[in-house]
């Protein structure tokens, strides 16, 4: 079986409704990988988030804060290109259950990143889950814990 070369990490485990504030989100260590997904699922929401971008950072403060944050180009919603080549949108309130995603080539990139993830002021808010796939690591991860899971099951080739 060819090893997996990523690791998972979660950003925003899920949580109670949010209205009218921003996501806890976790920093985001890249050292390590080439390449980083960030994976944000919507859950119930009657309003629109408010802000959805990354920013970055040569330092983390601690574990959900980026010392000198800075929006990373091309990475907010509402205002850069996406990979059709038209113009994104902020998630809207009927965004219920739908996955929008960041796809990074962390090759010059700083080492921590950080999603911002605000919800707008609705009647009750929304549900956000986030979570991160950092790939194409320079030492391959064997273990579960490495892989940033607590277990996992490798299914074998039955053609084998």
């Amino acid at each position: 079986m060819t090893p997996f070369t990523s690791k998972l990490f979660a950003v925003t485990p899920p949580a109670a409704i949010i209205d009218d504030a921003g996501a806890t989100t976790n920093v985001i260590d890249c050292k390590g990988f080439n390449s980083l997904r960030v994976i944000v699922l919507l859950g119930a929401t009657d309003i629109a988030l408010s802000a959805l971008k990354l920013q970055e950072a040569d330092a983390a403060s601690d574990a959900t804060t980026l010392t000198s944050g800075a929006d990373i180009t091309d990475s907010v919603f509402g205002t850069a290109t996406n990979d059709t080549g038209s113009a994104s949108t902020l998630p809207s309130a009927t965004a219920d259950n739908l996955l929008f995603t960041f796809e990074v080539d962390l090759r010059g990139r700083k080492r921590f990143i950080k999603p911002v993830i605000t919800v707008g002021n609705g009647s009750t808010g929304g549900f956000v889950v986030c979570v991160a796939e950092l790939d194409r690591a320079e030492l391959v991860p064997v273990t579960a814990a490495a892989k940033g899971v607590s277990q996992n099951l490798r299914i074998p080739n039955l053609a084998a």
